[in-house]
């Protein structure tokens, strides 16, 4: 069990408003104008900003830390919601999809986050792998703008989809506050 002075001091980049993880000039998700108009650039606009918290939360560690689990038994570390996330992408274009379904990534259930390994190379691959399979989603989505169009198998509709890999990263990157908060001390939005 950890003790009180075993806790990284909690601290932060944002220097205008201290609660948050860094600065309004400093941030990627700062929109440069004004909101995106409509339904579907709304909905693709918060994916972009939640896809980019994560990759901040993220961002500065090393492998064991990006590996690190913070609270036994749990097998949740940043790595492992890298590689999560990268399968669920995957997951997601078998629901859209009338075909055969596409292979787990990493194997067997759970194998995202329990074969999070503090490997240079365990990382460099799940980066990869998000990047390949949010692009491959998009690209399959990118076809179906109509966010009422029934896709797949089970008729999914484009905003249910939308809408729940939005809850899926939301969620997601509560977790990596907490995870961070524990790797290093560094906390904000």
């Amino acid at each position: 069990m950890r003790h009180m002075s075993d806790q990284p001091a909690r601290w932060t980049q944002a220097t205008v408003y201290p609660d948050m993880w860094t600065d309004p000039a400093d941030d990627p998700r700062e929109n440069q104008g004004s909101s995106p108009d409509g339904e579907l650039a709304t909905l693709e606009d918060y994916l972009t900003s939640y896809r980019l918290t994560l990759r901040m939360k993220c961002e500065g560690l090393d492998a064991e830390q990006l590996a690190r689990r913070s609270v036994p038994p749990s097998t949740m570390s940043l790595l492992g919601l890298v590689r999560h996330l990268a399968e669920v992408e995957r997951d997601w274009r078998n629901w859209i999809s009338d075909s055969d379904a596409l292979p787990k990534l990493y194997g067997r259930r759970d194998a995202d986050f329990e074969e999070a390994a503090a490997d240079p190379a365990v990382v460099d691959a799940a980066y990869r792998d998000l990047e390949r399979e949010q692009a491959a989603t998009d690209a399959a989505l990118a076809a179906h703008r109509d966010l009422g169009e029934r896709l797949g198998k089970e008729g999914i509709a484009v905003r249910e989809l939308l809408v729940h890999r939005i809850e899926e990263y939301a969620r997601h990157c509560g977790h990596a506050d907490l995870l961070r908060e524990c790797v290093d001390g560094r906390v904000g939005q």
